[in-house]
């Protein structure tokens, strides 16, 4: 039955926040920086999908940089101030992840966070993959009352994945959600949802689109050299839908 999943999309902008509401998606993470592996929006961009959404849920990473997960009090800081804004602008969840540097959880920054956040959904994102020990962070988070946790079971893909998934989720159940994301897409979110029991799924359902450009210097990168900087990509309405459908189908 439908009602039993929940689907969240990785969303990196406005627009593709709207094509998850009309494919149907539960929710959004909203991010920038997705080729960091996400980091905090902006709030302009925050403030206008808060507007536009009215069927899905808005939930925002809060990671002030790529990179790792251990952070300075500057940075805790900046975090604290973006979950304050969150709340004034109405969002419904924020996305946190602090470690210390032995890979285990920095309880006082995530407890920090989570406190911050009071009356909001909390997901811990995959900052988790690269904690030492899943099993006991776990409890640590359930603890810390975080809501659920987002994870490809520590490998590259939550298809790869599926052993530690399929462990976790019978570990949390009905204490804390595992949502089960990277690499999730129309043609193995059944398999993943047969292997693990997770019934919550994070996927991007992406597209490219071409740049409307028509002169671009082929000499000049606004990133990573040889870049292909003329594709935009953004989420597909039709393989939201297309995703959910084929992970509820029984």
């Amino acid at each position: 039955m439908r009602e039993d999943f929940k689907f969240e999309i990785c969303a990196n902008g406005v627009e593709s926040c709207l094509a998850a509401q009309e494919g149907g998606a539960d929710r959004v993470e909203l991010c920038a920086g997705i080729p960091e592996g996400g980091t905090t929006p902006s709030y302009g961009e925050i403030k206008v999908a808060r507007r536009l959404l009215t069927t899905t849920r808005l939930h925002v990473i809060i990671r002030p940089r790529g990179g790792d997960f251990l952070y300075s009090p500057l940075e805790v800081e900046r975090m604290l101030e973006d979950i304050r804004v969150c709340r004034e602008l109405g969002v419904d969840g924020v996305v946190i992840g602090c470690l210390n540097a032995d890979g285990t959880l920095d309880m006082e920054a995530n407890r920090r966070l989570v406190e911050a956040a009071e009356g909001m959904s909390v997901t811990f994102h995959r900052a988790f993959d690269r904690c030492r020990d899943p099993h006991l962070a776990i409890e640590q988070l359930i603890q810390l009352g975080v809501d659920r946790v987002l994870t490809s079971g520590q490998q590259p893909t939550a298809l790869e994945g599926i052993g530690l998934l399929r462990t976790l989720n019978a570990l949390a159940v009905g204490r804390i959600i595992i949502l089960a994301g990277c690499g999730v897409n129309e043609n193995n979110i059944r398999q993943i949802r047969d292997e693990t029991g997770v019934r919550e799924f994070h996927f991007s359902a992406r597209t490219p689109v071409r740049s409307r450009m028509q002169f671009a210097n082929p000499d000049v990168f606004m990133g990573a050299k040889d870049a292909d900087e003329s594709t935009l990509m953004y989420t597909s309405a039709d393989r939201v839908r297309t995703t959910i459908g084929n992970a509820v189908v029984e």
